[in-house]
């Protein structure tokens, strides 16, 4: 339980840097691709709350708490398809810090009794959902990275 603990302590350290950005960066920044990258700031942070939400959650076999639509915009595999609007990325603001509170909610409710054990695209092996939460924090770490780089390039 301790463990779980200390991952979501990091998790929500990770989002409230990913928060930052929203107050940095302008609608057209967060939505700027620099050339040599093949996604934006606002992508990255969608991405990231899709990816949480697939590991944990469909990962547990329980329903996620995003929209079919939004899973499609973000999910792996996808780049931008177009502008993000003002209206969306409050939507993603929103998300970013009250799907933790939702998460350890349902943590400490007892709603993940089973999971799914697979590899992850870059080899990790998911056994457990304790494994996919420290995984979802090396995940969000990697796509910090990234927006570190395209807000170089801003």
């Amino acid at each position: 339980m301790e463990s779980i603990f200390n991952v979501c302590n990091v998790w929500k350290t990770n989002r409230n840097l990913y928060l930052k950005y929203f107050e940095k960066y302008t609608l057209e920044q967060l939505n700027k691709v620099p050339d040599g990258f093949n996604n934006n700031l606002i992508w990255n942070i969608g991405h990231i709350i899709v990816a949480q939400q697939a590991l944990i959650y469909k990962g547990s076999n329980l329903n996620v708490y995003i929209s079919d639509e939004l899973f499609g915009l973000y999910k792996p595999n996808t780049k931008p398809t177009g502008l993000t609007t003002e209206v969306e990325v409050a939507e993603l603001k929103i998300l970013l810090i009250s799907l933790i509170e939702k998460t350890e909610t349902d943590f400490y409710n007892g709603k993940f009794v089973t999971y799914n054990e697979r590899m992850t695209g870059t080899g990790f092996h998911l056994n457990s959902i304790l494994d996919a939460f420290e995984f979802n924090n090396y995940h969000e770490g990697l796509h910090f990275g990234y927006m570190m780089s395209i807000g170089k390039f801003i």
